[in-house]
């Protein structure tokens, strides 16, 4: 009876949040490792809300938990203790299947080393998500070259990676991000291969995102990149050490 109800509980919570419009929502979150007779915790009791339509930056030095709190985000991980839902669904309750279409369809996902396929073309890249979802053929196509174009490079969709410059290859990666219309864009240290000047293009690019609806969330250990979020959450030594907004 008792844990009939507190599913019950978790799953009015949950219902709750969705209405609330809240995307992303952690409860003492952890991710401990063990490494011999020590365990080091890389996130420590994290908690923290992201609502539908935030452009947010998680930022901190190297070591601070950042990438391990965005593994968990993303869920590429699985916290050792806690509670996170995405979109009013508790991460912790889903089947091998339905985290593998959370990856797929609710987050897209921005990496600093591009991850794209070297023999493939742009257009190809962008498709992989949709080949994997299902998607019919000629949707496929369409929905592909509409993301190229929002990302301005429909000019480019049949080069290869090495015909791309190194701004050109993450624009390919966000398109590929932004091709299932994801609840969330994640975007690992987007700018840490490029040189300063194509980092802002991408970060403007991002802005551009933002604007026409899409939810954000940003990590990052550079200052810079950080104050083109509208809100900062700094972390140390694997917890939320301040959550401001910036703009």
């Amino acid at each position: 009876m008792a844990q009939a109800l507190a599913e019950r509980e978790l799953i009015e919570r949950g219902e709750q949040l969705k209405r609330d419009g809240i995307v992303i929502r952690t409860y003492d979150l952890w991710k401990t490792y063990v490494m011999g007779d020590q365990e080091i915790h890389a996130v420590s009791g994290v908690d923290i809300t992201i609502k539908r339509g935030e452009y947010v930056a998680i930022m901190g030095p190297s070591g601070s938990g950042k990438s391990t709190l965005m593994n968990l985000i993303g869920c590429l991980d699985t916290p050792t203790k806690g509670q996170y839902y995405i979109n009013g669904r508790l991460v912790s309750e889903m089947t091998d299947d339905e985290l593998a279409r959370i990856r797929n369809k609710e987050i897209g996902f921005v990496f600093q080393t591009f991850n794209l396929l070297p023999r493939a073309t742009s257009l190809h890249n962008v498709e992989l998500p949709l080949i994997y979802s299902g998607t019919p053929s000629d949707q496929r196509t369409e929905r592909a070259k509409a993301a190229l174009r929002n990302v301005d490079l429909e000019s480019r969709m049949m080069h290869k990676p090495n015909e791309l410059s190194g701004g050109q290859r993450q624009r390919v990666a966000v398109a590929r991000a932004l091709v299932n219309n994801p609840s969330i864009l994640l975007a690992d240290e987007p700018t840490g291969n490029l040189d300063s000047v194509t980092g802002n293009d991408i970060m403007a690019l991002f802005r551009r995102l933002h604007e026409q609806g899409n939810t954000i969330v940003l990590v990052t250990h550079e200052h810079d990149i950080a104050v083109h979020a509208n809100r900062v959450i700094h972390i140390r030594d694997g917890k939320v050490e301040k959550d401001e907004q910036v703009r």
